[in-house]
């Protein structure tokens, strides 16, 4: 089992939990679910624009583990911010998911209507119909522009993070506002000069893991939020089997030395913008 962070509204939010971002598979995304959740996982991380909510809801519904004790994760596209569009699209997550509540909210991008999906997102949280809310790629000057506006803050700031991009403007930022940092490509994308770092292979061999394990302990003990995306049941489990060693001090800090200058993925602004408008899911069977 993992174990929780403490969100600035007292709400617990799982360490590890499942990503499915590119798991177009209805099928798969399903089975896999259910399995991370049979297996342990209660955080589950979905979004509008992964085109796999529903298939999230029947993986939770079939997976037999209780509702509340899952933490259940989506975003809005920035197709659908403003107040409007972002009520309606809230209306559609919940309808989409069929699991009650939604844990956690994001608005998925930094670009259009941020301040009137905000407000919608707000009166969701007063609705009883969202847990908490928070965003995702948002850097500091983003988030500059949100807080004075936003009359619940956000609780988390899901974005790139992992040993070889450790966010050093941003994470201090995070730090002081309280808002917890959730990590989007949490092993790099399977990077292999990210698993072949001398301190992540030193590391694993003294603690008879692997060095997506290492790595994903890392980020446990930086109290980050982590949610590797895998549909192999071997490798489900075994990312969540992170929590019965720790890193030494001096592993931890080689591990923080290996820190690089540029992340690998960033997308540009121009092209958020140019990709905001996204086709509705097809109705489920």
């Amino acid at each position: 089992m993992t174990t929780n962070v403490e969100l600035s509204n007292g709400l617990l939010m799982p360490q590890i939990g499942l990503g499915v971002y590119l798991v177009s598979d209805v099928a798969v995304c399903e089975a896999s679910v259910r399995t991370a959740l049979q297996t342990g996982y209660r955080l589950i991380d979905t979004a509008f624009a992964y085109r796999n909510e529903a298939a999230v809801g029947r993986g939770i519904r079939s997976s037999g583990v209780a509702r509340d004790e899952i933490f259940l994760t989506t975003k809005l596209w920035p197709s659908d911010y403003g107040y409007e569009k972002a009520e309606a699209a809230i209306g559609g997550a919940l309808a989409r998911l069929d699991c009650g509540p939604i844990d956690l909210l994001l608005l998925h991008q930094p670009v259009g209507d941020v301040r009137g999906a905000w407000r919608a997102m707000e009166e969701a949280v007063d609705n009883g119909v969202v847990r908490s809310i928070g965003v995702s790629n948002f850097t500091v000057d983003d988030l500059e522009k949100l807080l004075p506006e936003a009359r619940i803050a956000p609780v988390v700031d899901q974005v790139e993070l992992h040993p070889h991009w450790q966010q050093p403007e941003l994470l201090p930022y995070l730090a002081e506002k309280g808002i917890v940092a959730e990590a989007w490509y949490p092993i790099g994308h399977g990077s292999k000069k990210l698993l072949e770092e001398p301190a992540v292979v030193a590391a694993a061999a003294a603690h008879e893991k692997s060095a997506v394990q290492v790595i994903l302990r890392w980020h446990v003990q930086r109290g980050f939020v982590a949610i590797p995306k895998s549909t192999n049941p071997a490798h489900i489990a075994a990312n969540l089997d992170v929590f019965d060693f720790e890193l030494s001090p001096a592993e931890m800090a080689a591990i923080d030395a290996l820190g690089k200058d540029r992340p690998m993925f960033r997308m540009p602004r121009w092209l958020m913008s140019a990709v905001m408008p996204l086709a509705r899911p097809r109705p489920k069977p």
